[in-house]
């Protein structure tokens, strides 16, 4: 893991309060202009200084920090603006925006439980954060995009991103160690003992394949994304359709655009259904013509990546329109929010 997921954020509050150690919880809940992060990033500052996550290059953690453990005092939730249009003066955004953290002293332990407990079953969660503090929300019949909606404000999480990787060679190894150093669930299958080995001793899962005819049991689900490695497309011919019947976001083969066409013809004159032919990618990647392992592998994962959090993310197509998902008009990240500045609540 190269950086702290949305997940790592709401686990390191959870275990704060487990060795009882009062918490913050703290949500970007608006934007003014531009910000360094997303609507719904997070911060979690402990009593004693400690905080996973952030919203800046390190431009106003500190401060966000001695926020937060003023929000202790009283235990009192509060909205404070950072950047353009705050109070605090010496304290600016490099990109000169502003933003509106959510301060949730004590967050409800039961409901960040709950929430990682969704997510260790790679099942989606959501949270209400408001000045009455923070709740569970129903994740599957919420359709809400993430943001305000009325005085609540909707955080949604998604399961971590996870890449099955089938195929062979340096390309197989480089993707697969790229993707789990970016903290990906990753599962390669190969019939390359040697290299599955060497995976493993990353900590990365691995399944040998035994044979062309038959693919292994291998979990899949909406978060999943599944990429074929192969030079040799003999090892496609019944594993890429098995494949294809499996839940998942993105599905992908690495080769040219003839080898991509000639790829579906085969599917299609092995009777493979065109809503499934559909699924395969036409190009993979985000670099075209990759000639090297490495690069093919930044490549490939960019792309996945990207894709992931378009699935992820709710209210993007409203944020890229220039509308307020909630409210119809309007930019959508200085759509109308509670104006709940310099207030509190003890609830």
């Amino acid at each position: 893991m190269i950086a702290t997921a949305p997940s790592d954020i709401l686990r390191f509050a959870l275990d704060r309060s487990d060795e009882g150690l009062a918490t913050v919880l703290v949500t970007l809940t608006g934007i003014h202009g531009t910000s360094p992060r997303a609507l719904g990033a997070q911060m979690a500052v402990a009593a004693d200084g400690r905080y996973a996550g952030s919203f800046s290059g390190g431009c106003i953690e500190a401060a966000v920090v001695a926020e937060a453990i003023g929000t202790l005092a009283d235990g009192r939730a509060k909205l404070v603006r950072f950047g353009a249009g705050s109070p605090y003066l010496d304290i600016r955004l490099p990109c000169g925006g502003g933003i509106d953290l959510l301060f949730n002293a004590h967050p409800d332990r039961s409901a960040i439980a709950h929430a990682l407990s969704r997510l260790d079953r790679r099942a989606s969660a959501a949270l209400h954060l408001s000045m009455d503090g923070v709740q569970p929300a129903d994740a599957t019949g919420e359709v809400s995009p993430i943001g305000w909606k009325q005085d609540r404000f909707l955080l949604r999480l998604a399961p971590s991103l996870r890449i099955v990787a089938i195929g062979q060679g340096e390309e197989l190894t480089a993707l697969a160690r790229l993707a789990h150093a970016f903290g990906a669930d990753v599962h390669a299958l190969s019939p390359d003992r040697e290299r599955l080995d060497d995976l493993a001793r990353q900590g990365i899962d691995t399944t040998e394949l035994a044979t062309r005819t038959a693919l292994p049991p291998t979990l899949s689900d909406p978060w999943t994304a599944i990429l074929f490695l192969f030079h040799d497309r003999d090892w496609e011919e019944h594993l890429l359709p098995a494949a294809l019947k499996l839940p998942g976001f993105y599905f992908g083969a690495v080769g040219s655009q003839r080898t991509q066409e000639i790829r579906l013809e085969a599917l299609r004159a092995a009777g493979i259904p065109d809503q499934l032919c559909q699924l395969l990618r036409t190009s993979v990647g985000l670099i075209p013509a990759t000639r090297d392992p490495a690069t093919l592998a930044l490549s490939a994962l960019s792309q996945i990546v990207q894709e992931y959090h378009r699935i992820g993310d709710a209210s993007r197509a409203a944020q890229e329109d220039g509308t307020d998902p909630l409210h119809g008009d309007g930019p959508a990240n200085d759509r109308e929010r509670p104006n709940w500045f310099g207030a509190s609540s003890t609830k």
